[in-house]
């Protein structure tokens, strides 16, 4: 694919600078509740996170942990850690491009995994580091250009990408692009703790109801 209407492929590793999102104190302060939350939840789900490694293991031949480029503020790339929910040797594409195909790659707990989301948990990691937050844009792959291009026109790549977001409870992976594009433009131009305490709250509705997932 390449980047909207220019036919040319932006290099995703180069990136662009931006004035980030949020600013002011808030900023300071969604940075330490990230770590903060980050910190609590591998105490807490730690345990769990060592059992969900077994099971991949023995459900599939491959590593349990799957990291994969994606692309973050200002454009840049960064490693995304996730449990992996395909059998290994699987195409580096988004889930709807793979259309039919990838419900074939799924392995058997891949399909609980996704449902639940419960392979974005090691993402926390990417949390502490520094790469996501907890509440942002969801990172688009290093492949999807136009995507990349439309959150650059959009000024969206301000922000830092997140483990959950507003396209997220509103869609998933059922939304066509633009409209997902549109979604995280609404957040940008609220981002506040206010906005993030609304998506929070949000999120653990559209887990159980495992709406817009693929």
């Amino acid at each position: 694919m390449t980047a909207a209407g220019t036919g040319v492929q932006p290099d995703p590793a180069a990136g662009r600078d931006v004035v980030p999102v949020p600013r002011g104190l808030y900023a300071p302060l969604k940075r330490a509740a990230d770590i903060a939350g980050a910190l609590l939840l591998l105490t807490v789900f730690g345990p769990l996170m060592l059992a969900l490694a077994i099971v991949i293991r023995l459900d599939s031949p491959g590593p349990a942990l799957f990291r994969q480029r994606r692309i973050g503020r200002g454009s840049r790339e960064f490693v995304i850690f996730k449990f992996r929910t395909m059998s290994a040797g699987t195409p580096d594409l988004a889930s709807h491009l793979m259309a039919e195909q990838a419900a074939s790659h799924v392995t058997r707990s891949g399909r609980v995994l996704r449902r639940t989301s419960l392979d974005e948990l090691p993402q926390l990691i990417n949390i502490l580091r520094g790469d996501m937050t907890f509440i942002g844009p969801r990172p688009a792959l290093w492949n999807q250009f136009d995507l990349v291009a439309m959150r650059q026109a959009a000024g969206v790549d301000a922000l830092k990408p997140g483990v959950t977001g507003w396209a997220q409870i509103n869609g998933r992976d059922d939304i066509p692009m633009d409209l997902k594009v549109a979604l995280d433009r609404h957040y940008l131009e609220r981002c506040g703790a206010v906005m993030d305490l609304r998506v929070l709250f949000l999120t653990p509705i559209a887990l159980l109801t495992g709406r817009g997932a693929n």
